[in-house]
């Protein structure tokens, strides 16, 4: 790899890196321990290579003084179908398990589900209740007065169920009272609501 393609990894490497912050040329240079000039030349020639390709979904834009990775303006509709629908991103194991948990036992406070689960569940529940999907639902009676969780309307139309009767059952030798164990949950739960199927 000769120098101008070796500096241009570096290059890309860094704007990747930075992502919305972008970079100046002269913090390029910093960064790279090449001149201004050298960078300026790199740039002209990677923002070129970048626009000709039409294989590429990115390109380099200079943006308030700095330059960083754009997408494609062509490619906006599927990025907006992404933006519009952040449920579509993949959901952790964790969040997986807590949703399951809460689908099948609400109204649940967090304690409930820590007890089910084994372990902490706040930033699950916190991840689950950004994307639309769990919602406070009231307080439990007693000292505390500790938050319920239960599903939303996102959370049906998400997985296709008309109402939460169409949960599919959980296997009849064991009632939900018995289970301890997550994987008996997610089993169900993930053959059932599987989304990319």
């Amino acid at each position: 790899m000769n120098l101008t393609m070796k500096l241009m990894s570096k290059v890309e490497s860094l704007l990747f890196v930075s992502g919305d912050d972008g970079l100046t040329n002269k913090q390029l240079a910093f960064l790279t321990d090449t001149t201004e000039e050298e960078i300026d030349g790199i740039l002209r020639k990677m923002i070129q290579t970048y626009k000709e390709r039409e294989d590429r979904g990115l390109e380099i834009k200079q943006l308030a003084g700095t330059f960083q990775f754009v997408t494609k303006e062509e490619n906006v509709l599927c990025i907006q179908k992404l933006v519009e629908n952040p449920t579509t991103q993949s959901l952790s194991q964790a969040s997986l398990e807590v949703l399951a948990i809460i689908a099948y036992k609400q109204p649940i406070t967090r304690v409930e589900i820590e007890d089910i689960r084994g372990v902490k569940s706040e930033r699950p529940i916190s991840t689950l209740s950004a994307k639309g999907l769990v919602r406070e639902v009231g307080r439990a009676e007693g000292t505390g007065r500790a938050i319920l969780y239960g599903t939303t309307n996102e959370f049906l139309q998400y997985f296709g169920l008309q109402d939460l009767s169409t949960l599919p059952p959980l296997p009849e030798d064991v009632s939900t009272d018995e289970m301890e164990d997550t994987d008996l949950f997610m089993t169900k739960f993930q053959e059932a609501f599987d989304p990319n199927e």
